[in-house]
């Protein structure tokens, strides 16, 4: 009579074909393997897709003309010239180029800053302030043509706008302007790399203006 456990019998059986050295919750397989690595990069793409959005929007797609956006975009972008020197309000030159990293919005005239200069201002401080958190990407900038008195009004309503003296030829060199205006008419944009990008028109819309800077702002990680 055999006294050997059936259950000792069951152990010295040989595995089934296909099932040697097969591990408990490992992938049976290479092409388990393949499917596991497609899987990992599937995710990945989707979890970056946000990202490569915003940059394939804002650097390649770039969309022209009023059907995408109110202002029109400047191209080739113009680099602030790295010449443009301008005096601050402590009377000390700089160069404008020094303000990248953030962006400008910025206005042309004369210091006397008569009403279609103060409600560039306006507006400008407006679309600054509907910003909310994202406001402190953004300077805003009025650029006199000459060295007068900025009348202490403005001066006051507007504190936390850079006015700077700066030379108009050389402001009317770099800044484009419609045909039939002049660069006094325009609200214009500057990227944080320093690039004009966008011109808004004579007698521009605030509503339309804050439409745009916050498409810009969203769309781009920089600044």
């Amino acid at each position: 009579m055999s006294t050997q456990n059936p259950r000792s019998q069951q152990t010295g059986q040989q595995p089934a074909r296909g099932g040697q050295g097969k591990v408990p919750g490992q992938p049976s397989g290479k092409g388990s393997w393949q499917r596991g690595r497609w899987m990992l990069l599937l995710i990945a793409l989707v979890c970056a897709a946000p990202v490569i959005g915003s940059y394939f929007t804002y650097y390649v797609i770039k969309p022209k003309g009023s059907t995408t956006s109110y202002g029109t975009l400047i191209e080739p972008q113009r680099p602030i010239p790295d010449a443009l020197v301008v005096t601050g309000e402590d009377g000390k030159p700089m160069k404008l180029a020094s303000l990248r990293g953030r962006w400008l919005m910025i206005s042309v005239d004369s210091s006397a800053c008569d009403k279609p200069c103060v409600t560039k201002l306006y507006f400008m401080r407006q679309v600054r302030a509907t910003q909310a958190g994202e406001r402190e990407r953004i300077v805003n900038v009025f650029l006199r043509t000459d060295a007068a008195k900025v009348p202490d009004v403005v001066d006051g309503a507007y504190k936390d706008t850079e006015m700077l003296i700066a030379d108009p030829k050389e402001v009317s060199a770099w800044l484009p302007a419609d045909e039939g205006t002049q660069i006094t008419d325009h609200i214009y944009m500057v990227d944080p790399n320093g690039n004009l990008m966008m011109r808004f028109p004579k007698d521009a819309n605030p509503s339309k203006i804050k439409g745009d800077v916050t498409k810009l702002l969203r769309n781009s990680g920089i600044g």
